[in-house]
């Protein structure tokens, strides 16, 4: 959302959390608690993580009525990356929550706010147990550090409180991480958050969703600016608890792993033995690494304007729990982390206007812990897949559902004369060339601009740095719902001669992208998307899995492919690589789309 806030910290935190658009009316059979129905609690606990103990800073949220004789489920949540407790979002959940009934227990994030302990990027290991520690408090097991205990939560069985989670980020991973540690958690709703560290930090679109073994293009802006607003607390959270700064003084406030993910990312080498701890780390961090652990009923929300954490997050974690049998829908919203958007469209979750019920993802929100935290098995928790289309003006009707994700459905192809053609025989034979600079010559985004209040222009592209090919006007409207798929090959003797050099540096980079292109000349590029590829071996085709849109191509419009030699939001080729892209009808380039039907 672009608002501007002063400083880093701030404007990430409101980045991360403001998304998390929430409000009210559950009830637990009974009437729905006031706004001064229910108290707040200030709370500390102590609790091992990693090794160590660390304070949690938290507000218990209790509502009025709620006791022993008559216990109430309870809502675990914390902050976004740079927020804390108190953070706007965060805290309002905490309030939505108890004004349903609900027990909310909120709390600062290990290494934010005034909780302790080091910065450790949703460690399942640590920040997952710690949350479990949490739990323990919930189930009346464990103490806070002033005496306090819940005897007033739900109890499934003896210390097992009835639970769910929910939060935006880096408060949406928290919950994977702590339900894969703590089978105890009863339902989930992770917002805009990530299924894997190393393709949302350093993605490399060439390769599938089973795993990773070449890196990426560095997405330095994203990752530098969590870098910076980690390590600049001191200049914001005064009187730091010193378990909060790094001894080794490998980075200040990050774990020791951590920072040697940030020192490798932006050395610009990827010799073999860096990379292999660098994938490793990111790795176990990330939900893609522990999902077979994960039991709870999980609602996915994912954001469709987000260059942080894509749709392709959301849909890789979508498809592993549904192989795995674990319960999970997932919703398409329109906002994600990326800037361009002041406020919610109108109909879309808005944590400001306090009522859950007024939005279909707040209304799917409800139902989901409705079944799964009141245990009331005739609710309909909804279709296993919806999304947001902006096309659409009336907010009543601006979530489509269906039951599935669309097939890749239509076919077409890269033609030597620069056209997109619908039939492989429509391909003329010919070969085109471009070549990278020493300097980045294509653009998609400033990431962090609609937090920085810093202008950012139109995405362009540079003559002779990049290829495109454009389709025949459109004798249809089209709607493209979902990751659109390129198969290509590309001639590159200096990136083949260098490219088994030990450091995967030296592999090509190339940038895949859709635009939308009017019959006036004017170019969309949808929500500045683009799929970095680190291309793994120049000498076979390779395969690009472009972001997920929700995008209408309207009749007339004309669809244009492009594949350019950089982005200056990532990092990409060392040293001049001149790439050559022949085509024939036998052996071309091929652009698959998942189109549905108006």
């Amino acid at each position: 959302m672009s608002r501007r806030v002063p400083g880093i910290r701030a404007a990430l935190a409101l980045a991360l959390t403001a998304p998390l658009t929430l409000t009210a009316p559950l009830v637990l059979g009974r009437p729905a608690a006031a706004a001064d129905q229910y108290t707040v609690t200030a709370l500390k606990f102590t609790v091992p993580a990693g090794g160590r103990d660390c304070t949690v800073d938290a507000d218990l949220y209790r509502p009025t009525g709620v006791d022993r004789a008559h216990p109430a489920p309870a809502v675990l949540a914390t902050n976004g990356f740079g927020g804390s407790k108190s953070d706007g979002s965060t805290d309002t959940i905490g309030k939505l929550f108890a004004r349903r009934g609900y027990v909310g227990l909120v709390y600062s994030g290990l290494g934010f706010g005034r909780s302790g302990c080091l910065i450790s990027l949703d460690d399942p290991r640590i920040d997952g147990i710690a949350a479990s520690g949490l739990i323990d408090f919930l189930a009346g097991t464990r103490a806070a550090a002033d005496g306090t205990r819940a005897d007033f939560v739900t109890l499934d069985a003896k210390g097992d409180p009835r639970v769910g989670m929910i939060g935006g980020s880096y408060g949406g991973a928290i919950q994977l991480a702590t339900a894969a540690v703590d089978h105890r958690v009863d339902a989930l709703v992770p917002l805009i958050t990530w299924n894997d560290l190393a393709y949302s930090l350093d993605p490399n679109n060439a390769v599938g969703e089973g795993g990773r073994t070449v890196p990426g293009a560095f997405k330095w802006q994203w990752t530098n600016g969590f870098h910076l607003s980690g390590e600049t607390q001191p200049l914001t959270v005064p009187s730091l608890d010193p378990t909060r700064i790094n001894t080794s003084l490998a980075c200040l406030h990050f774990v020791t792993r951590a920072c040697a993910m940030f020192r490798t990312l932006n050395s610009g080498s990827y010799p073999a033995k860096a990379t292999a701890d660098l994938l490793a780390y990111l790795h176990s961090v990330s939900p893609v690494s522990y999902l077979n652990r994960v039991k709870a009923p999980t609602l996915l929300v994912q954001g469709q304007a987000d260059s942080l954490f894509n749709l392709n997050e959301a849909t890789a974690t979508y498809k592993t729990l549904k192989v795995l049998g674990t319960t999970t829908k997932m919703i398409w919203q329109s906002l994600g982390h990326s800037s361009g958007t002041t406020a919610p469209a109108a109909g879309e979750l808005d944590l400001s206007q306090g009522d859950l019920a007024a939005s279909y993802v707040g209304r799917r929100i409800v139902a989901w812990f409705d079944r799964y935290l009141l245990r009331r098995t005739d609710t309909d928790t909804g279709p296993a897949f919806a999304y947001y289309r902006d096309w659409i003006t009336d907010p009543a009707d601006t979530y489509a559902t269906a039951n599935q994700l669309p097939a890749l459905d239509e076919k077409l192809y890269l033609s030597g004369d620069g056209k997109l053609v619908d039939n492989r025989a429509k391909v003329v034979r010919g070969s085109r060339d471009y070549s990278n600079s020493l300097v980045p010559t294509s653009h998609s985004e400033s990431s962090l601009s609609g937090m920085t209040g810093l202008p950012d222009p139109g995405p362009y592209d540079t003559a002779g740095t990049y290829l495109g090919w454009t389709g025949e006007p459109l004798t249809r409207t089209t709607d493209v719902v979902g990751a659109p798929k390129a198969t290509l090959k590309v001639v590159s003797p200096t990136a083949r001669r260098v490219q088994n050099s030990g450091d995967a540096a030296d592999r090509l980079v190339l940038f895949a992208k859709l635009y939308d292109l009017a019959p006036d000349g004017t170019k969309t590029l949808v929500h500045r998307l683009v799929a970095p590829v680190r291309v793994p071996d120049v000498t076979k085709s390779f395969t690009v899995t472009l972001p997920g849109i929700v995008h209408r191509y309207a009749k007339g419009h004309r669809l244009r492919f492009v594949i350019a030699a950089s982005d200056d939001a990532y990092t990409g080729n060392r040293g001049i690589k001149p790439v050559t892209v022949v085509s024939s009808p036998q052996d071309t380039g091929v652009l698959e789309l998942p189109v549905v039907a108006d």
